[in-house]
């Protein structure tokens, strides 16, 4: 028997297929990237149902990686090329149970010594997760957050991950990592995380449950498996806790759906006076009230309820309804790129600068949910005097394909378009050039938010929507 304890762990397990190395290897580590295996790595790696074929994903991953052990959570009609190798297949349902045994052993989580807190939601769950981060630290407490923008030690970026949730192995490593440094662990916790079991084992002390609208269904396929999706995060929360949420519509659902172990509790948008609408203006839209109100109840959880003037630590997000003033034109940059998230920032436009016309640049991400592009071009017309259609990620797909989609939504004028982003925002600067000067606009710039990057064809080329606004108001003399 060996005495190596991945190994010794490799053979406690009840796997449904195994084949046996044809030699003994030394098991050193655990991944998830094919990329990062060496000689004594076991693989972790989780199969989904996509495009790529079983063959594809043999020559993109397994062909060229070192590992000593494979571990998936599916057969594949691959494995003869893998003579030789370890291979274990896990029993269906168990794969997230399987990966969360060796992330104890390989990283310990000091559960009793952390507070988690995890938030989901179609839109706000970054919002949230960083107005909670303010909240925390002012009042002492030292904060490890996770989502969207990357992981955050008391506001202080540590590095990006490229994911809202991290994988499974990859987010114990970095718990690992920085559990000795924070007393809370604040996370946004996507869909397609609650589905993988990514977050498997972390005890959350509360969630929040920001809203739900259509998204994702390129993964999920349907909107009843979105929401199953979602509805996975009360498993985690640990008998006591609370989720609270800000959405009437899923707290009727959780109640007639789900098991009453934990108690869901329905949140009012926060009643704010003007002075904290003058010192933070994003707060004036109604969807950051309500991001607020949940941080303040989830931070209720862990401080204490008090008489807290929880809004003055409050910092803006980056890509959040960023805001500057130029004249008579405001300028918005914001991430807002579903129907619903459109609508929402677009009706908070229209009620916040009633005597301002708007005009809209936005795209849709390409090799996602198609369905949502005519239904963002709908909502978009819906609110803005002018629109300019341009490109967002395109990923694999042609970007006219996609503007195509969206425009199907869309009625017939009141619209251009301008491929290349870096274009449409000039050309969005030069409309507003020609508008009188006397006559107030706001430009609503929607998509990019806190991304630097236009993602097409495999590659990240570095861009950034703050940098062309900034270079156009220094080509027009606006600065």
């Amino acid at each position: 028997m060996s005495t190596n304890p991945l190994s010794q762990l490799l053979a406690t397990l009840d796997f449904v297929w195994s084949q046996a190395p044809d030699v003994t290897p030394e098991l050193t580590n655990i991944q998830w990237r094919t990329g990062d295996c060496d000689a004594g790595s076991i693989l972790f790696f989780q199969r989904f149902d996509d495009d790529l074929s079983d063959a594809e994903i043999y020559r993109r991953y397994f062909a060229d990686s070192a590992f000593a052990v494979l571990v998936t959570n599916r057969p594949l009609n691959c494995f003869d090329q893998l003579a030789g190798r370890g291979i274990h297949v896990t029993r269906p349902g168990d794969w997230a149970s399987v990966v969360g045994r060796f992330c104890d052993l390989v990283y310990p989580l000091k559960t009793s010594g952390l507070t988690f807190i995890g938030v989901t939601g179609t839109n706000g769950k970054t919002t949230t997760v960083k107005y909670l981060e303010s909240m925390l630290s002012a009042q002492g407490r030292r904060v490890l957050s996770i989502g969207t923008l990357g992981v955050f030690l008391d506001g202080q970026p540590l590095l990006e991950t490229g994911f809202t949730s991290p994988p499974q192995i990859e987010l114990r490593r970095l718990l690992s990592v920085w559990q000795d440094q924070c007393d809370i662990v604040a996370m946004e916790i996507s869909s397609h995380a609650l589905d993988q079991g990514r977050t498997h084992g972390i005890p959350l002390q509360n969630a929040g449950w920001t809203n739900f609208t259509q998204d994702h269904l390129d993964y999920h396929h349907d909107e009843a498996a979105y929401f199953a999706a979602k509805s996975r995060i009360l498993d985690l929360i640990q008998d006591g806790g609370t989720l609270y949420c800000t959405s009437p519509a899923v707290v009727s659902r959780l109640r007639e759906e789900a098991s009453q172990r934990v108690p869901v509790q329905l949140l009012e948008p926060a009643i704010l006076d003007a002075e904290a609408f003058a010192a933070k203006p994003f707060l004036a839209l109604d969807h950051n009230r309500q991001n607020y109100a949940l941080a303040v109840a989830l931070a209720n959880g862990v401080l204490g309820p008090g008489a807290r003037e929880d809004w003055r630590s409050l910092r803006p997000v980056d890509g959040r309804f960023e805001c500057q003033v130029v004249g008579r034109h405001t300028l918005v940059i914001d991430f807002a790129h579903t129907p619903d998230a459109l609508e929402t920032i677009l009706t908070a436009i229209r009620q916040g600068f009633p005597d301002a016309r708007v005009i809209t640049l936005f795209g849709c991400g390409g090799d996602r949910d198609r369905g949502k592009r005519p239904l963002m071009g709908a909502a978009v017309a819906r609110h803005s005097d002018h629109v300019i259609l341009t490109s967002d990620n395109p990923r694999t797909e042609e970007p006219e394909q996609i503007i195509a989609d969206i425009l199907t939504g869309m009625p017939p004028t009141g619209h251009e378009v301008v491929v290349e982003r870096h274009a449409a925002i000039a050309r969005l600067f030069d409309w507003l050039a020609e508008r009188p000067t006397d006559e107030p606009w706001v430009a609503l710039i929607a998509g990019k938010g806190h991304e630097r990057y236009i993602d097409r064809n495999g590659h990240k080329t570095p861009y950034s929507d703050q940098d062309e606004v900034e270079r156009n108001l220094r080509r027009l003399g606006w600065r």
